[in-house]
């Protein structure tokens, strides 16, 4: 390969290898194709991402957060719906007796500790591209057709991302992914719920700690249980992307509701989550 490589270096046009690299830095830089995209398996996942670019058109779903409320709202109502699960949501599955349509995650933390269980749901799963770490290259193989598609999330960086095989800001919150998901899929209307927006945890934002006991801020108190390694919640960055995230949607003549049961968040409209079946 590398004699192959060297006789079409000869033949090139001068300049040529490195003015190629030159864009295609500059192209990373301007946050139009992150470094990650010359790894095969982000390739794979830009591949199969642009299978989901505009799929539902014209379509509703609902995102479906933690929270404490979720225990106050009839997710039955829910099984013929599009959903996106995010974190732990599959906590819920047993009881429900479904899955969601889609599933989200992006906290490394999460993944990490929890990359069993996730690698076993058969719905598409959109995951963090820091997180591959996780995946060894043998059970890449073993998975088939059930792996995950990694996003390019960062931590910095401000903007909503109409088109997600680039880069994609996590906003401080997983919902916030799903969000720019639900866009890139055409969705008209999104409803959230169990997006609490509250938390009885309290610390610095996105300082990681060791649960002590049961979790009083999800949905299951095991959901972050005793000894389970998370980051406590950082809601001002988390607002500031959801106004991003309204303002994109009203834009383009769609809308963002929120239909979580004694929701905290003021940031898109309210709407009684039992109206809508």
């Amino acid at each position: 390969m590398s004699n192959i490589i060297q006789s079409i270096k000869r033949i090139a046009p001068p300049n040529l290898w490195q003015k190629a690299s030159q864009l295609r830095y500059a192209m990373v830089r301007a946050g139009q194709y992150p470094l990650a995209t010359f790894h095969p398996w982000r390739r794979e996942s830009i591949y199969h991402l642009g299978n989901f670019r505009n799929t539902h058109q014209g379509e509703r779903c609902f995102i479906i957060g933690n929270g404490p409320s979720l225990k106050n709202t009839d997710l039955s109502l829910l099984r013929n719906e599009v959903t996106f699960g995010l974190n732990r949501v599959y906590l819920l599955f047993p009881e429900l007796g479904f899955s969601t349509t889609y599933f989200v995650s992006v906290n490394t933390l999460v993944i990490e500790q929890c990359i069993s269980d996730l690698l076993t749901f058969d719905m598409p799963k959109f995951f963090s591209w820091r997180s591959r770490h996780t995946i060894d290259k043998e059970t890449w193989q073993s998975i088939g057709d059930n792996k995950p598609i990694f996003l390019h999330t960062t931590y910095t960086g401000p903007k909503f991302a109409s088109d997600v095989r680039g880069r994609v800001w996590e906003g401080a919150t997983v919902t916030y992914v799903a969000l720019q998901l639900a866009y890139y899929m055409g969705f008209t209307q999104v409803f959230l719920i169990g997006v609490d927006h509250s938390f009885t945890s309290q610390g610095k934002p996105n300082t990681t700690v060791i649960s002590q006991g049961d979790d009083q801020d999800h949905f299951h108190a095991g959901y972050f249980g005793k000894g389970f390694r998370w980051q406590l919640p950082d809601l001002e960055t988390s607002e500031k992307a959801y106004r991003m995230a309204d303002l994109s949607f009203r834009n383009a003549g769609r809308q963002v509701y929120d239909a979580t049961v004694d929701g905290k968040l003021n940031v898109f409209p309210k709407v009684d989550y039992s109206s809508l079946f």
